[in-house]
């Protein structure tokens, strides 16, 4: 939910350890990552350097109960982050056969149990043909978009190289579709400021920001967003993607960041990739999920903030193993500021249909 505020002191996520390599998909199950709590930066000045880390000064916030015994302000939430996902009946005719519910049923009821659940939506939600020249052209079903909100997702990002694949009206259209159907849309908009607004939510005592960006815009790059255009945010501009995470920031506890970005079939992040991770988590992210790549690669973390780095496909045919091969990002934070990181693996066993594994 959207609204004014009081600003208040964050407690971010502390130090993150172990890198999980994405070829070593099977032992993910069993190795979760623990952060240590009670750490937090300062909130940065309006319009001021990026935060700096360290811990937080004092406990967590708490408040009385009748019996006068103290109880965290916060509680335990639970976010989960995806790869692309494709809505699109004439990419995957398996949704003709089994009905758009096929997509999430191989996940028993895992977003619906979460209370915040980001993915990746790879196509403009739109009834309009009027496709741009591009070698793949991609377009959703409105009418999947029901069973995809009781799946339990929240947030579709649209920040990616598909969301304008029928140009300017049809992702205005997506925009509309998707709201109505209770999930809201991050990373494009009617102009710039639009698509690089901020989706919020309370949960549980945290103030959730969702930042969507996307860097993929080649070879068409008249799909990012001007001061009077639709489109997506916000190409290779850095100095907007940071600005919009700042914004976040002086609004949320907790800021996630899904970006579209990198190369396809890499199944490592490259150093550029690396070097503007960093920079987002020093401007406020405390998570980040990346997806294009088409492959699952490694989760590791900067400055105690866990950043996986290509969540690979999730609902998406399974044309190869390797492309097959996925995993749902699994962050938990507790009251005191602890946070779990860890990838749950999963696998592509029949075409739109992700199984956790």
């Amino acid at each position: 939910m959207s609204g004014r505020h009081a600003r208040r002191r964050r407690v971010p996520v502390a130090a993150l350890g172990a890198v999980l390599a994405a070829g070593t998909i099977a032992g993910l199950a069993a190795r979760a990552v623990t952060v240590g709590g009670g750490g937090g930066p300062a909130r940065p000045a309006e319009g001021g350097a990026d935060r700096a880390s360290g811990p937080l000064r004092g406990p967590p916030p708490v408040r009385l109960d009748s019996a006068g015994a103290a109880e965290p302000l916060r509680g335990r939430i639970v976010i989960h982050g995806t790869g692309d996902v494709s809505l699109d009946p004439g990419y995957i005719p398996a949704f003709a056969v089994h009905g758009y519910g096929y997509a999430w049923s191989g996940l028993g009821g895992l977003f619906r149990r979460d209370d915040l659940t980001v993915v990746n939506l790879e196509c403009p939600v739109t009834t309009r043909r009027a496709p741009v020249p591009k070698e793949f052209v991609f377009r959703c079903d409105p009418a999947a978009l029901p069973a995809m909100r009781r799946a339990g997702v929240e947030v579709a990002n649209l920040g990616n190289n598909h969301a304008y694949d029928h140009g300017p009206e049809a992702l205005v259209d997506s925009l509309v579709h998707l709201r109505r159907a209770g999930i809201a849309p991050v990373g494009a908009g009617r102009d710039e400021r639009e698509a690089l607004r901020a989706a919020r939510f309370e949960v549980g005592g945290w103030r959730v920001a969702v930042v969507g960006l996307d860097q993929v815009v080649d070879p068409y790059p008249e799909a990012v967003a001007g001061p009077a255009k639709p489109g997506t945010a916000a190409g290779h501009d850095q100095a907007s993607m940071l600005r919009a995470i700042r914004a976040a920031d002086r609004w949320a506890d907790l800021v996630v960041v899904t970006i579209h970005w990198g190369v396809e079939l890499d199944t490592e992040p490259r150093a550029e990739q690396v070097a503007l991770g960093h920079r987002f988590v020093r401007a406020g992210a405390d998570v980040v999920f990346g997806h294009h790549a088409h492959r699952l690669q490694p989760m590791s973390a900067h400055r105690g903030r866990p950043i996986f780095w290509g969540l690979g496909n999730f609902v998406w045919p399974a044309l190869s193993a390797e492309g097959a091969t996925t995993a749902v990002a699994r962050v938990v934070v507790t009251p005191d500021g602890r946070v779990r990181g860890r990838l749950l693996p999963a696998s592509i066993q029949d075409h739109g249909h992700p199984v956790l594994r």
